[in-house]
């Protein structure tokens, strides 16, 4: 009996995860479509008529846009943990004044919708003119991920044993010293979920880019999307293929990462 309910349990597991995975198939099966098959009823449940016009149109128009995800993503990962990581050992370990207040206003920060925020930047870069530029777009996007970076890092800083803290400081290590070779290489897999949300987060990001970056010389990938999106465009097979290649980044990230998010910290700490 348990052997039935087991196979049932995949069988819907199965069924559940393709119902989840159909739109990603959906959306590969469009950009390999012809423009003249896009109207065709009922749609072509495989593209027997392929075209690779799609990804062409990619490689001729979005890879600037790629470009600047890539970098926008990567300044927002080094400012988030050039932030969050020191915040969260403090709060960690040492323990400051009002530490309980700032992580409550942290959990606060994350409530405040994004067009909101958005809106207030946009008056401030634009007195400071950094209005439509990727240091702007970067500091814009880290202000999403550092309260999170700064929990996620503060509870698993919290979990590292006062031992090995211990050990650093009667090795003479002061507390910057014992942050660096000490607190940072146990947490590593707290870092790298932090920096893997980070850069999700900016890769994906178009509320904030289509308010701080819309007149921009250089543009992310969500802008690069929309452009196509008109009342007279009709090419989805290339907005389609602009998606599956905006998707590969975050998807190689995602199957990269998930042992070190899914690995404890402190036990790793404790046998080394």
């Amino acid at each position: 009996m348990s052997a039935v309910r087991a196979r049932w349990k995949t069988a819907a597991g199965l069924a559940l995860t393709g119902v989840m995975l159909f739109p990603v198939y959906w959306m590969v099966n469009v950009s390999l479509t012809r423009e003249q098959d896009m109207r065709r009823s009922p749609p072509a449940l495989l593209p027997l008529d392929g075209t690779l016009e799609g990804y062409r149109s990619v490689l001729d128009r979005q890879l600037p846009y790629l470009g600047v995800s890539l970098v926008v993503g990567l300044g927002t990962v080094a400012l988030t943990l050039l932030v969050a990581a020191p915040a969260g050992y403090a709060l960690a370990k040492l323990r400051p004044r009002g530490g309980v207040a700032l992580s409550f206003l942290l959990l606060i920060a994350q409530m405040i919708p994004g067009i909101i925020m958005a809106m207030g930047f946009y008056a401030v870069f634009l007195n400071l003119g950094v209005l439509n530029t990727i240091p702007g777009l970067i500091v814009a996007d880290s202000t999403l991920a550092v309260p999170f970076a700064v929990l996620i890092l503060t509870a698993f800083m919290s979990g590292i044993p006062e031992e090995l803290l211990q050990a650093a400081r009667v090795d003479g290590a002061g507390s910057l010293r014992t942050f660096w070779s000490v607190v940072l290489p146990v947490s590593r897999n707290s870092v790298i979920t932090a920096s893997l949300f980070a850069f999700l987060w900016s890769w994906s990001d178009f509320v904030f880019a289509s308010t701080l970056d819309q007149g921009g010389a250089y543009q992310p990938i969500t802008l690069g999307i929309y452009h196509y999106i008109g009342n007279n465009n009709q090419e989805w097979n290339a907005i389609m293929a602009t998606a599956v290649v905006a998707s590969v980044p975050a998807a190689v990230l995602l199957v990269i990462a998930q042992r070190y998010v899914a690995a404890g910290v402190t036990a790793g700490a404790v046998k080394h």
